[in-house]
């Protein structure tokens, strides 16, 4: 008998986000691990595609296999890298570059021909990335340069880290810093921007890749940008209630608990009707109401489907019954 198709099936690359999608921290997320074992298997190109550029390609990769997901350095695709390649397209070879950010990020400027440096005195860009040792007087320097006239390059702007701590200031936090001071907006080479998600695409000649991260504004919004399917996972950042409101750029292809899904048929995590719930809009009130045994996710899928149809926004909830009432408190989209 034939095998069910599955997810994987569809797709010929997995384009994995890092932190609260296949990791937490120092913990894996549940089932991570087997879901990236079973695309390798079936020949379906991986790679870690992360935002965060405080650790080198190689410290990343070790990361992992500790972790269980044995990944090889070719397979890890940094915000660093790509903030690198976009300065190197906009100051010519051998210019300085001051770095807010770990020795990592400043090897990567090293390895496209700049000069890294930590001080305002002639650098002519600044590129800013996440270190935990970043303080006041780096962010003063930089300020120095970038009011000077310095290019800015950010290597994101995510304004949060997960952690198995739970969620802690990001680069767009300290970012957010620099343009308060400055008036000036950095190029942005992570996700949501293009150069990442480029960079990551063109590594694998893929055709058809699949984008999965935790994060609507950062990963989903950079899958829609690429014009690629997505899925979000909710093991990270965004939440039931923010994908119900998320505006057109954030919306998913398709949504599950944890990466998993990708091992079950693609029907079972598309965002659309469900035979289980009766979903409807009348008058700007979005109301769903158990039509057989059906589960929160698929109860989710299904409201997302319709209230995106109607033109999305805010919507007001209203449960029907027992049944899509208890479903609607366990996506924390309803108080008990």
């Amino acid at each position: 008998m034939t095998e069910p198709r599955t997810l994987l099936d569809d797709y010929d690359a997995l384009l994995l986000d890092l932190d609260g999608t296949v990791y937490r921290g120092g913990e894996a997320v549940p089932g991570a691990a087997e879901a990236v074992a079973s695309a390798r298997e079936q020949g379906v190109a991986v790679r870690f595609v992360t935002n965060n550029a405080s650790r080198a390609p190689q410290q990343v990769a070790e990361h992992l296999s500790q972790l269980g997901f044995g990944a090889a350095v070719r397979e890890v695709s940094t915000s660093a890298q790509a903030a690198a390649a976009v300065l190197a397209t906009r100051v010519p070879a051998g210019s300085s570059v001051l770095v807010l950010g770990t020795e990592a990020l400043a090897d990567e400027v090293r390895s496209v021909g700049l000069v890294p440096v930590r001080t305002a005195e002639g650098a002519v860009a600044v590129v800013q990335g996440l270190s935990q040792d970043l303080g006041w007087r780096h962010l003063a320097e930089a300020c120095v340069a970038i009011r000077a006239g310095a290019q800015w390059v950010a290597c994101n702007v995510d304004a949060t880290l997960p952690t198995e701590r739970g969620q802690l200031p990001g680069n767009g936090a300290l970012v957010a810093a620099l343009r308060t001071a400055t008036g000036v907006e950095p190029v942005v080479a992570g996700k949501p921007a293009r150069p990442l998600m480029d960079q990551a695409v063109a590594s694998t000649d893929a055709t058809r890749p699949l984008v999965v991260g935790d994060r609507l504004d950062t990963d989903i919004a950079g899958a829609r940008a690429a014009g690629l399917d997505s899925l979000l996972v909710l093991t990270g950042v965004s939440t039931p209630v923010e994908l119900l409101a998320a505006q057109e750029e954030l919306r998913p292809t398709h949504v599950s608990a944890d990466l998993s899904c990708v091992l079950r048929p693609a029907a079972e995590s598309a965002v659309g009707p469900r035979p289980q719930w009766t979903v409807l809009v009348e008058d700007g009130v979005l109301s769903a109401a158990a039509a057989g045994a059906g589960d929160s996710l698929d109860l989710l899928r299904a409201l997302c489907a319709a209230w995106w149809a109607a033109g999305g926004g805010t919507p007001e909830l209203r449960a029907e019954d027992g049944a899509a009432k208890a479903a609607l408190i366990d996506l924390g989209l309803a108080n008990s």
